[in-house]
């Protein structure tokens, strides 16, 4: 295999042998996706990775992410979520990432994870970062979808407090919505739309360079950009995590999951993920400290590269090839 440290990939382009597509839902709605298989000349590739990421992502972030599993032997597949990056919008601000519930997004997970499994040779390895981490792991307590193992890079299963209690956050969110401003957007960008600005940084990485990467793609590809969530987003993503942290369906989940999270998460609650981790049977947890922030597979090289192998060795272990 090659070696992390060797590879020179470029973040800013999509690999020319990657298929840029669109896959449609079950009620019509178009997705974009992204296919990068292996070479159908060279023997036996290691199995299949659906890569899901977080909120107000876009597949071109994790490109260089994809290019390491790819190297390694494994198709990738991502898509946008509905109603963010290439996939369409759900509410009337192109900028404001709006859904009606979690449920949905659950859902359209379920049609496409069973649609892509089918397809795609095994062993089936679903991969989920912050929100799409909460998304994946809701799909697999709620029994909908059952992969042959699964990561999840910093997964949303609490939102990170900021000194307010849940059920108050939850509560202003709710009124929110009730007095008709639930499309509108919760908070103020803490951005300029087209150059990076180091607080925000500071929350997702350590790493300017591939922090600037999601500025390039917001000018290469201005569909991509997304802001800050709705109202009815807070509010059912409250919900949807409260849903999710049942001790029963978390006790029962039997399938081997890696989770890599970070104690000095700003963005996502990382007790909640610890306290997660020892409840499911089968669940490994790889957490950093302060030398990581949230989005772990774009952070230094250091810890990125420890993440991926900690990555690799757990698939080996646990989902061999077929």
């Amino acid at each position: 295999m090659t070696d992390l440290k060797d590879v020179r990939f470029d973040r800013r382009s999509v690999p020319a042998d990657a298929k840029e597509e669109s896959w449609t839902g079950p009620d019509g709605w178009e997705f974009r996706r992204l296919e990068w298989q292996q070479d159908d000349r060279q023997p036996g590739s290691r199995g299949s990775v659906l890569f899901m990421t977080g909120r107000a992502d876009f597949y071109e972030k994790y490109l260089e992410t994809f290019h390491d599993f790819h190297e390694h032997g494994w198709n990738v597949t991502s898509v946008d979520w509905r109603g963010q990056g290439g996939s369409g919008r759900c509410g009337p601000h192109p900028h404001v990432g709006h859904i009606d519930d979690f449920a949905t997004w659950v859902s359209d997970l379920e049609t496409l994870f069973n649609e892509w499994r089918a397809s795609h040779p095994g062993p089936h390895v679903l991969l989920g970062h912050s929100m799409g981490g909460h998304i994946v792991l809701r799909a697999m307590t709620e029994q909908r979808i059952r992969p042959d193992a699964v990561i999840l890079s910093a997964p949303m299963l609490a939102p990170a407090g900021g000194g307010m209690p849940e059920w108050t956050a939850q509560l202003a969110a709710k009124i929110m919505c009730l007095i008709g401003r639930g499309k509108r957007r919760a908070w103020k960008p803490i951005e300029n739309p087209l150059e990076p600005y180091v607080p925000r940084q500071a929350l997702l990485t350590h790493d300017a360079d591939r922090y600037a990467d999601e500025f390039f793609w917001f000018r290469e590809r201005p569909f991509v950009r997304l802001g800050p969530a709705s109202w009815r987003w807070v509010e059912r993503a409250y919900s949807s995590t409260r849903l999710l942290r049942n001790r029963k369906r978390l006790m029962q989940m039997d399938i081997p999951l890696l989770v890599l999270a970070t104690s000095t998460d700003e963005l996502v609650d990382h007790p909640t993920i610890e306290r997660a981790v020892h409840l499911m049977p089968r669940a490994e947890l790889k957490l950093y400290g302060a030398e990581s922030a949230h989005e772990i597979f774009r952070e230094v090289d250091e810890v990125r590269n420890d993440a991926l192998a900690s990555c690799f060795s757990f698939l080996d272990r646990v989902a061999p090839k077929k």
